[in-house]
């Protein structure tokens, strides 16, 4: 403590027994000034802190408006001493100033790319105990967990003089290490902000890290020190940019140091409920944790809750602590309500002790005006912004869900995936099933989309506007805008589209431009969209890769020709929408079938594809596998042919026995070396079969075996039999329990 004028009150960030003491310690001192670390740019702001609809988690959000991705958060938990201080503050009429370096200088330091230090050691304990000095006394009291140390020490401890007791600890802490510069710089403007309010108020109380508390007690440094400090904020390592501010949602599982938080905490949930729960915390955790498993089918009773709870209290007698800890409580759920399960210690770890807790921002208060545009549109569609994963499904028939799907769609074209969409069938064009899932990293999405416009639609369509660098670009654009409803923006795509696909050369951008098109045309009829012209379009481009197809893949190495692969398969499934374009398409193929000089693996992926179509019979397939698996080609070439022939499904496989002899002869024609050069890629195509395809595949090999044995039963070797079928299962991936048990 500084003295009677100034109280420092150093707290550990989102702790529940710091903000509890805090708030006893604020009634006791009766400050009438509250300095909190934090950027001043915020105090602006400050008075949405009390207003109704303000419910925490939630973060005070600064970006840079010239480079909105260059952002910062300072979060808040309903449990954070700083939240509680704001919230004492407000509900006395308290004022409030943050003492910390303006958002400007942070944000202007985060800009700057860090200069690594040769001479410095990789591992630097000073610099982890200035980030965690927790961490440190954890290690000391011979805990590996710092978490747990703090629970242990002070969230399950009543401690008089707390903040006293920190204070020295961390002076000591302090003494042994090398100071961090940008701290000294922090330092040097907290203590700045603290003179000037010394001369205006009282009563004044400090609230913040608990590192910081030994570098604002007195006596300070001097006044012209701590201003050639601060002089590097103006000089090249700390220059300002210009920001704003705003509240935005949070989230539990964002204040959990997994998401690289600095000052994360690993179970948010737990400390929400040890501040927010007086009375019987523990029955009442464990009561919760019933619930959690319940809902995940684990038949959990109030005989089981009671029990849990004994055992927890007895874990925590016998290690000498006064109430039982997070991890008492976890092992008594493990042992007593989850049977030693895992995966449901795993459940109630996610849902309760992490949790998904979502905060909320008040109706007025500052928002980014896409944001702003956004909840507008957001609240009359009935669309809430939750962090729980929710399913909705769309029939675009509807006008009201019409709208609610371009909505999501128009927010995907900004890289703002609130809702991932599928479609419910592979044929249907009038409904769409939706997860949606709000992510409050999403603010930054929208600080960045803002540059595209000031509401949804115009930054969606002025986004699209903008990406016309190929044709396989502009037909995605074509696809998205019809589905995002952004009608006006079709002209103008549709005109780039016809001037791109005109001079266009590249016979690979234009089959990657095929899908979307002809997926634009289908979605049109469900939206009430003319999209003849799609079709029309779609179907010429068509022409034209296929007209040069067969020339173009004559050059390709192998791995272009295994990109290009998937792209047929795109191409074959669009076609299915362009019922004129069929022979065109399955003309391209069977020359790519008959090129000597294509590809192996495409040539096989052609032969499949026109079978798939019905435009080959199985004998020729056959014919055709046989003669690619000749001994005028080397085994990874076959291997190649095979993979394209195969991938996908065993089914081709599966009903041609004739087609399974054809394989089997040639793995037995092999030679040593020729089996170990085409085992990978073999193992690789048949590692893509489902498992029961698999297992059908094993059993066809295992008849053609029995087969050979009724007919040449004198000169059948078992023993090398049964090693040929064990190669067959490790290609197949099948164990031999599995077909035994068959």
């Amino acid at each position: 403590m500084t003295g009677d004028q100034v109280r420092l009150f150093g707290i550990r960030h989102h702790g529940p027994g710091s903000a509890r003491s805090l708030v006893a310690a604020l009634d006791a001192y009766g400050p009438d000034l509250v300095l909190i670390e934090g950027p001043p740019e915020a105090e602006g702001i400050l008075r949405w802190v009390a207003e109704p609809g303000m419910e925490p988690p939630v973060a005070l959000f600064a970006y840079d408006t010239a480079d909105p991705a260059n952002s910062a958060f300072w979060p808040f938990a309903v449990f954070s001493p700083e939240w509680q201080a704001m919230t004492w503050a407000a509900g006395r009429d308290v004022p409030v100033r943050f003492m910390d370096l303006p958002a400007a200088n942070v944000l202007a330091h985060n800009a700057i790319p860090d200069e690594p230090d040769d001479d410095e050691p990789e591992e630097h304990d000073a610099s982890a105990v200035r980030h965690d000095p927790f961490a440190a006394l954890a290690s000391v009291a011979g805990i590996d967990d710092p978490e747990r140390w703090w629970d242990e020490v002070v969230e399950s401890t009543p401690l008089a003089d707390r903040f006293d007791a920190v204070a020295e600890i961390m002076e000591q802490l302090r003494s042994s290490q090398e100071p961090d510069e940008w701290d000294l710089v922090r330092e040097a403007r907290m203590r700045t902000v603290l003179r000037e309010a010394k001369a205006a108020a009282n009563r004044i109380a400090v609230v913040c890290g608990a590192w910081h508390v030994p570098a604002l007690s007195e006596p300070w440094p001097t006044v012209k020190s701590d201003r050639d400090l601060l002089r590097t904020l103006s000089s090249g390592k700390g220059p300002k940019v210009k920001c704003e501010v705003a509240w935005v949602p949070w989230t539990h599982s964002r204040l959990a140091s997994a998401t690289g938080y600095g000052a994360g905490v690993t179970s948010p949930g737990w400390y929400h409920h040890l501040f927010t729960t007086t009375d019987e915390p523990i029955t009442r955790w464990l009561t919760a944790v019933a619930g959690v498993l319940r809902a995940h089918d684990l038949p959990v009773s109030s005989a089981h809750i009671i029990e849990a709870t004994r055992l927890a209290q007895t874990l925590s007698a016998l290690r000498g602590r006064s109430l039982p800890g997070l991890g008492e409580v976890t092992e008594a759920v493990r042992s007593v309500m989850c049977d030693g399960n895992e995966l449901m210690v795993r459940f109630v770890h996610k849902e309760l002790v992490v949790g998904e807790r979502l905060g909320a921002v008040p109706e007025g208060a500052p928002l980014v005006p896409l944001e702003a545009d956004l909840r507008a549109q957001a609240k009359p569609l009935r669309l809430a912004f939750e962090a729980v994963e929710k399913e909705i499904a769309l029939d675009l028939r509807k006008d009201f869900d019409r709208r609610r799907s371009a909505l999501l769609h128009r927010l995907a074209i900004l890289g703002i995936d609130w809702g991932r969409t599928r479609a419910e069938n592979s044929t249907g064009t009038f409904k769409e099933a939706w997860t949606l899932s709000w992510d409050p990293q999403f603010a930054v999405g929208l600080v960045e989309a803002s540059g595209w416009g000031t509401t949804v639609i115009s930054a969606a369509t002025n986004k699209l506007a903008s990406q016309t660098d190929s044709v396989a670009v502009v037909a995605a654009g074509i696809e998205q805008a019809l589905v995002a409803d952004l009608g006006d923006t079709l002209v103008a795509l549709l005109a780039a589209l016809d001037q791109r696909a005109a001079a266009e050369a590249d016979i690979v951008e234009l089959l990657n431009s095929v899908p979307p098109l002809a997926r634009a045309a289908r979605y049109g009829t469900a939206r009430g969209t003319d999209t003849a012209d799609l079709a029309r379009v779609a179907a010429s481009i068509l022409v034209r890769a296929c007209a040069g197809l067969a020339p173009a893949i004559a050059s390709l190495d192998d791995d272009a020709a295994r990109d290009l692969a998937p792209v047929f398969t795109g191409v074959q499934q669009a076609v299915r929408l362009l019922p004129d374009s069929l022979d065109t398409w399955a003309h391209a193929l069977r020359q790519v079938a008959d090129r000597r000089d294509a590809p192996d693996l495409l040539v096989g992926k052609a032969v499949r594809l026109l079978f798939d179509r019905s435009a080959m019979d199985r004998e020729e397939v056959t014919k055709r596998l046989s003669r690619a698996l000749s001994g005028g080609h080397n085994p990874p070439a076959q291997a190649a042919w095979i993979e394209g022939l195969l991938s996908g499904d065993a089914l081709l496989l599966i009903h041609d026995e004739q087609l399974v002899g054809v394989l089997d002869a040639w793995v037995e024609e092999l030679s040593d070396q020729g089996f170990q050069d085409c085992l990978p890629l073999v193992r690789r195509t048949f590692g893509g079969f489902k498992r029961a395809e698999r297992r059908q595949l094993e059993l066809l090999v295992r008849g053609i075996g029995a087969a050979g044995e009724q007919a040449a039963a004198v000169e059948l070797d078992l023993e090398r039999a049964a090693a040929v079928l064990a190669t067959v299962r490790t290609l197949l991936g099948v164990r031999a329990a599995e077909v035994n048990n068959d």
